[in-house]
């Protein structure tokens, strides 16, 4: 059992009943799954060994987006997928943030800000590469994934982009390359960016909510180079699907969480000390809307995008000079239950349905 699910677990049912009243569903929900994943709440798949003939019974995980036990097949999916649609040449990191002022309005009306920080930050990308000045291609191609935590577990919502090292023009399907090691000046995409963020704002009328100071700083953009898409999407594939923090960091003692980390530009381990209440709430507080998308794709890397996948790689390939590879590079297959008593194959047997919710850890949904 993982750390984070024994914290959930022995003091979940808790905090719970302290703030039930005024905390939000989603959280109750989040909960509720973590503490019940791998449980039989959830129903239990019942293997037989092919070897040594044991039966093995398999509790189902909760399948929650939140829960830390539930990601890493998620993450190899995501990361085949986009490994077979890679595309040749160089690609970047492109990292919007919000300043500090502005982060308790986000997070109290979190599915308004968070869509309109993608759609801020998409257009802002959009804008600069079609203007000739820079790449002159008014077709680029993207994808981001939202986060909302620091290095700390704080609010700190920010999205990270992979994107190509290029843009294509609508019209003809002339590519148009940027520069190996530059994409775009970081300087006018934030400008560009807090002024598309604020049109949106006051269209959705929640202008007046934004404490002016949040206007003030500059909203920061970081752009740097990670080479071939194989490397910039193994780096985006371990936090598309994580959680805010791992069991790795974590240790505890009856009343304590303690939590490790290292400050940005500075490699020494600290040790931060919370109560599990805090904790819990500093983990509760990075639980997305519900339904809300946190990974979302532009451009001539949209599923929609009317250019072929093969045509789109070739029209690349020759225009940064390079051949195309015939089969991508894959990661490990996805991992299959085993037998715990001698590591043989497992055979499904049956399915034994979830338990009726009659308890506050009862199924999540």
């Amino acid at each position: 059992m993982g750390t984070i699910k024994n914290i959930f677990k022995e003091h979940g049912p808790i905090y719970l009943d302290r703030y039930s009243k005024t905390m939000p569903a989603g959280h109750k929900k989040v909960i509720r799954a973590i503490i019940a994943c791998k449980t039989d709440v959830y129903g239990t798949c019942v293997y037989q060994c092919a070897d040594c003939k044991t039966t093995q019974y398999v509790p189902l995980s909760c399948g929650n987006r939140h829960c830390p036990n539930c990601q890493y097949q998620k993450t190899r999916k995501w990361l085949m997928k986009q490994q077979q649609a890679r595309l040749p040449g160089s690609h970047f990191m492109i990292t919007f943030t919000v300043p500090e002022q502005i982060r308790s309005f986000i997070r109290s009306h979190q599915k308004a800000a968070y869509s309109a920080l993608f759609a801020a930050s998409a257009q802002a990308l959009k804008k600069l590469a079609a203007d000739p000045r820079h790449i002159g291609g008014d077709l680029p191609g993207f994808y981001g994934v939202l986060h909302t935590w620091g290095r700390q577990l704080q609010y700190h919502p920010h999205i990270h982009y992979v994107v190509a090292g290029c843009a294509l023009n609508k019209k003809d399907l002339s590519c148009h390359r940027s520069k190996n090691n530059f994409y775009l000046p970081v300087i006018p995409l934030g400008i560009i960016y807090k002024a598309k963020f604020k049109d949106l704002m006051k269209k959705k009328g929640l202008l007046n909510k934004i404490p002016a100071s949040a206007w003030k700083p500059a909203w920061n953009v970081n752009c740097q180079s990670v080479g071939e898409s194989v490397q910039a999407t193994q780096y985006l594939a371990t936090y598309v699907f994580k959680v805010a923090v791992s069991d790795s960091r974590i240790k505890t003692d009856k009343q304590t969480v303690f939590v490790a980390y290292k400050k940005k530009k500075s490699n020494r381990p600290r040790t931060m000390k919370l109560t599990p209440d805090e904790f819990i709430r500093r983990f509760l507080q990075h639980v997305l809307p519900k339904g809300f998308m946190k990974i979302r794709y532009y451009g001539f890397m949209h599923p929609s995008c009317s250019v072929a996948l093969d045509r789109l790689k070739a029209i690349i390939a020759r225009t940064v000079g390079v051949k195309i590879t015939a089969e991508p590079c894959q990661p490990e297959p996805l991992s299959e239950p085993v037998c715990k008593h001698c590591g043989g194959t497992l055979i499904f047997k049956f399915f034994v349905p979830p338990l009726p919710v009659s308890t506050p850890g009862g199924p999540a949904g």
